[in-house]
């Protein structure tokens, strides 16, 4: 005769053991379907930039955050060589600098697994000021390059008969982005000797130039740069912007400025490319950013800060003819 109640038992175990597997499987799926911490459309993020780039950057993660509200970019604005250290060691998802990264930083992205992929996203330039009671406006590439090596010490030397005094080479900082690529552009291996005043930041090397005639200052153009933007106005009162040379013996028109146009043609001697860098390995919001930058509007934010985009936004006018 069949034992009932070994039966329950064996009926109840399977319950139970099906209950549980229910229950796993339950908080298997709902974790599966949790929301990823972070996407191309919500999360948050750090990233970096070299202080250079401020202007730019600004507007285009902000017109991001605005397209995309549930998205939010802690920005960290560093000299340069900081800025990529701060990416490379895991403390931002996005590095944007003026620069490739060197053998041994790709190092550090090959080590863990990362594909080291630039993304060339606008032309940029370094900007020459020089305070408005200046008249020497003009300089060519080989009177910079005097400066550099010690040759050339003061204004007098650039044809300025009126205007004798020293010149004063003014940076942002020492490990910043304009430093990095004059000495890179006249193949210099150490500015000692040279009268250089670091200012802290590029802001604070325009008001230094303001209030001294001798300064000659060096800054990322997009500081000056975006004719609508009312912080640009305010900065360039009390300025000139100098216009430079590639020929040793230029005409006047031979000189150029850095302003959009003279970037876009690579005419304008001190142009510069803008990359950003990225660490990420999912589709995740680094990967919006960058996207938005080379597939969307972003580029044409880049081309309002006055920059030239990598990859400018096709915009289609459709004419129709009326019959």
């Amino acid at each position: 005769m069949v034992d009932i109640d070994f039966i329950v038992d064996i009926f109840s175990t399977k319950m139970k053991m099906f209950r549980a597997s229910f229950f796993i499987l339950s908080v298997l799926w709902i974790v599966s379907c949790k929301r990823p911490e972070d996407s191309t459309s919500h999360g948050r993020v750090t990233i970096t930039a070299d202080e250079s780039l401020q202007p730019m950057l600004d507007q285009v993660y902000q017109a991001y955050e605005h397209t995309f509200p549930e998205t939010h970019f802690d920005v960290r604005y560093l000299p340069e060589h900081q800025a990529a250290a701060f990416m490379l060691k895991d403390s931002a998802r996005l590095a944007f600098v003026t620069r490739e990264f060197t053998a041994e930083e790709q190092k550090v992205f090959k080590s863990k697994g990362i594909k080291y992929n630039p993304q060339h996203i606008a032309t940029d330039g370094v900007a020459l000021l020089i305070n408005r009671s200046n008249p020497d406006t003009l300089i060519t590439l080989d009177q910079i390059s005097g400066i550099f090596k010690g040759t050339i010490k003061r204004w007098g030397q650039l044809g300025s008969a009126n205007h004798a005094e020293d010149i004063v080479l003014v940076f942002d900082n020492a490990n910043s982005s304009n430093l990095n690529f004059i000495m890179k552009k006249f193949g210099l291996s150490d500015v000692k000797g040279l009268n250089i005043f670091s200012a802290g930041s590029n802001k604070k090397v325009i008001e230094y130039v303001k209030q001294h005639p001798n300064a000659l200052g060096f800054i990322g153009v997009s500081w000056i740069s975006d004719g609508e933007a009312p912080l640009t106005a305010e900065l360039s009162q009390g300025l000139r912007v100098m216009g430079v040379a590639e020929k040793p013996n230029p005409a006047k028109e031979d000189y150029y400025q850095p302003f959009q146009d003279d970037l876009k043609w690579r005419r304008y001697p001190l142009h510069r490319k803008v990359y950003v860098i990225s660490r990420e390995m999912h589709s995740g919001l680094g990967s919006g950013l960058v996207n938005y930058i080379m597939r969307d509007v972003g580029s044409l934010v880049i081309e309002k800060c006055g920059l030239w985009p990598a990859k400018p936004f096709n915009r289609e006018v459709i004419l129709k003819k009326e019959i």
